[in-house]
């Protein structure tokens, strides 16, 4: 007999450290056209910041499961937070591009150490139901997500400024310590931190679903860091609303990921990420060829809806299939979603400086289509 689902104080950790991690990634987008405006940026330059974080994340991709060998999970985790929040604060002084972009890749290099840890604790501890968690993490990491740009969008309309949401930013890890400091993983969960070295190749079956990983996290974050611009510039929407327009998409995500974590237990992980990507192929679509900002923002949503399900379907898929490999198998994920991060906007961001935000949003539709093949070829495996 299965036993049940059940959350501890460690696995509420992971939950939050994830989010407080989700937050610190999506919050470069809304701040993104103030550097732009106040540094005098150009989009190439801008999308450096999401470059750099991206060059941490891959990085950890690669070697994070030394480190966390070598620190351990606990270690690991809380040297993540401190990272994100040291991150913070020199996004908070910075005044030049150099600051700022150093600022972003620590924050990618220390902070991805949580994203490269809790899918493989969450997937260990619970593993009977390891897509409940995965998806319960993410709708959490969601919410905190679109608590980001409203943030921005709401602070850059007052005295305080839009860099105060940098300050929440930097006090998360000291508030999350003193709260949930000494949650710690089950033994269970532990033996992997040890012998890195000794992981079995992962096979090839994971590898299909890393790569549809990789492809899902290109149009989410696609999505996150450049949809404030494109309202600004394409739909007529003042900075600061543009700024907030990106919450409807991230509380999308969250209604979405409610949804994926209780139908998942009534229909198969494949199954919904077919679903997923049909319903996020008609969002997008309506989002990039409205014409006004009401049909544009409704695209925004129902592009969110569809989204939603991809990362923790496709990294349950994943992990499923890494034949106990787990550690391993959640760094290289962390690298699918660092190489995501690192071409896609930085793409994006170079075509738009040559033929416009508009023109350039057409790489979307090309990763959606790709996304749908591998989903079709997929629902084939049992």
């Amino acid at each position: 007999m299965t036993p049940s689902f059940h959350r501890d104080r460690f696995t509420w950790l992971t939950y939050l450290l994830l989010a407080f991690y989700a937050y610190s990634l999506n919050v470069l987008g809304p701040i993104t056209p103030f550097l732009k405006s106040e540094l005098q940026l150009s989009y190439t330059v801008s999308s450096l910041h999401f470059t750099a974080f991206a060059i941490g994340i891959l990085l950890v991709g690669l070697a994070g499961h030394w480190a966390i060998g070598w620190l351990g999970r606990w270690r690991s985790l809380w040297t993540g937070a401190a990272g994100l929040g040291v991150g913070a604060l020199l996004l908070l002084a910075g005044r030049t591009p150099t600051i700022t972009i150093a600022a972003a890749f620590l924050m990618g290099l220390v902070g991805s150490l949580i994203l490269a840890i809790v899918p493989s604790t969450l997937a260990e501890q619970h593993e009977a139901h390891r897509a409940i968690p995965l998806t319960e993490a993410n709708v959490v990491a969601s919410v905190l997500s679109a608590a980001a740009p409203l943030l921005v969008g709401w602070l850059a309309a007052t005295t305080w400024g839009w860099r105060s949401a940098l300050v929440l930013m930097a006090a998360a890890p000291v508030l999350l310590y003193a709260a949930l400091g000494r949650a710690r993983p089950l033994a269970a969960a532990s033996p992997t931190d040890a012998q890195p070295a000794a992981s079995p190749p992962l096979p090839g079956r994971y590898w299909v679903y890393w790569l549809a990983l990789m492809l899902g996290v290109s149009v989410e974050f696609c999505l996150i860091f450049w949809s404030a611009d494109y309202m600004e510039t394409v739909m007529g929407l003042a900075k600061a609303a543009a700024a907030q327009s990106v919450s409807l998409f991230l509380a999308a995500m969250i209604v979405g990921r409610l949804s994926v974590s209780r139908l998942v237990q009534r229909i198969t992980p494949t199954t919904m990420v077919l679903l997923s990507v049909l319903t996020a192929s008609v969002g997008f679509l309506l989002y990039w060829q409205g014409q006004t900002a009401v049909v544009g923002l409704a695209g925004l949503v129902v592009t969110g809806l569809g989204v939603a399900g991809l990362y923790p379907l496709l990294l349950s898929l994943a992990l499923a299939a890494a034949a106990g490999n787990t550690v391993q198998a959640s760094a290289r994920a962390t690298l699918a979603s660092g190489t995501a991060i690192l071409t896609l906007p930085l793409v994006l961001g170079r075509l738009a400086d040559a033929v416009g935000i508009h023109t350039a949003y057409g790489v979307v539709i090309l990763l959606l289509i790709t996304l749908l093949a591998i989903a079709l070829f997929t629902r084939r495996w049992r």
